[in-house]
């Protein structure tokens, strides 16, 4: 218990980042952007872990609507509120000219004219708009994909009383954000699906496996180390805490859960052998991320590099996403879904937390 220990900092790494965080369980539902929203998030909160809000590819009107969600029915219990911290890349019409002309022959098998097909950002990083929309509702913790926004943002959190979590994708990372003002570290390995979290350098192989990467990042830095990427069951969690995590989070395992709102299309691709062959891309926003291979990914794996920069490919591909998904088919779907999907099954989200509790050791 708590109560055993003088201080904080004397507490076991799991007590230390409940009492941190607020939460029963250092189990933390990864924010999943277009796959999830509050239902999610209240579900793993209610089941004693931190349940977490995506808001990067939310409208203002959306995350409007999802934050009164999460304050009317949180019932005081701790959740997170997660945004993109990325700085904005200058379009390149040069380049968005080059990616639509390898996208030409599947515009044109679905009848697409690109002359149409606007160009967008697809994803809008934290900025003193979002900050404005978000203060009212005090999010007890705020986390950021891609580093951390500029000091006055993260003045403007820390004032609401929240506490901050990022990811980290390698020690060097670690080491930055505690430099900078993170209250916890998320060692995001490279099993981990959906987009890579990293900021100081975009060189993938600089990058490691959880297990690798997860012991380095908890010798180098001071603050408590929440695991992610490829924990979808108690053994893992068992095995990170046996490394030194403080907790764990999940993602991949949440989302065949009632309460995901993940489309069928990609709800069968979890729920097939499909699902043992995932890979980088960076075909369907212009960033890296981690996604069951699919048609898109096999037939243009080799042109990446013409994809413009994230999130700048997200919009050229949209409209055949949503064709091709008219049609029954996830060819141009994103597929996020990491190394290990043999947790992720079809049941509530409150037993998955409660499967992934089975690995917790005894003082968590």
């Amino acid at each position: 218990m708590i109560a055993q220990y003088g201080s904080v900092a004397q507490r076991p790494p799991a007590q230390h980042l409940n009492h941190l965080l607020g939460i029963r369980l250092p189990i933390i539902q990864a924010p999943m952007a277009g796959v999830q929203g509050s239902a999610l998030a209240l579900a793993v909160c209610r089941a004693g872990g931190l349940g977490s809000l995506p808001a990067a590819a939310l409208s203002p009107q959306a995350l409007q609507a999802e934050l009164e969600v999460m304050a009317r029915d949180s019932g005081g219990l701790a959740w997170n509120l997660n945004f993109f911290a990325h700085t904005p890349p200058v379009p390149d019409a040069g380049r968005e000219a080059a990616w639509r002309q390898v996208l030409a022959r599947y515009y044109a098998q679905h009848g697409i004219d690109p002359d149409r097909v606007p160009a967008g950002a697809g994803r809008s990083p934290f900025d003193e708009a979002l900050a404005d929309l978000a203060e009212p509702f005090r999010p007890p913790v705020v986390s950021f994909h891609f580093g951390l926004p500029s000091k006055a943002l993260l003045a403007r959190v820390r004032g609401w009383g929240a506490k901050v979590l990022s990811s980290a994708t390698t020690v060097d990372e670690a080491l930055w954000l505690q430099d900078h003002g993170a209250d916890a570290i998320i060692a995001q390995g490279l099993e981990a699906g959906g987009h890579r979290g990293h900021f100081l350098s975009h060189d993938v192989s600089a990058q490691m496996g959880t297990f690798a990467l997860l012991p380095q990042v908890v010798r180098a830095v001071k603050l408590p180390v929440i695991a992610a990427g490829g924990i979808a069951d108690a053994a893992g969690v068992a095995a990170a805490f046996a490394l030194g995590a403080a907790g764990v989070q999940a993602g991949t395992a949440y989302l065949l859960c009632p309460e995901a709102s993940t489309s069928a299309l990609h709800r069968a691709a979890l729920a097939s052998p499909q699902a043992r062959h995932t890979a980088l891309t960076r075909l369907f926003t212009g960033g890296a991320a981690r996604g069951i291979v699919n048609g898109a990914m096999r037939e243009l794996g080799g042109q990446e590099d013409a994809a413009p920069a994230f999130p700048l490919a997200t919009a050229a591909i949209a409209p055949l996403r949503t064709a091709a998904e008219r049609a029954g088919r996830s060819d141009f779907t994103p597929l996020w879904c990491g190394q290990n999907a043999s947790g992720c099954r079809a049941i509530p989200a409150a037993d998955v937390t409660a499967a992934l509790a089975q690995g917790l050791p005894d003082q968590a």
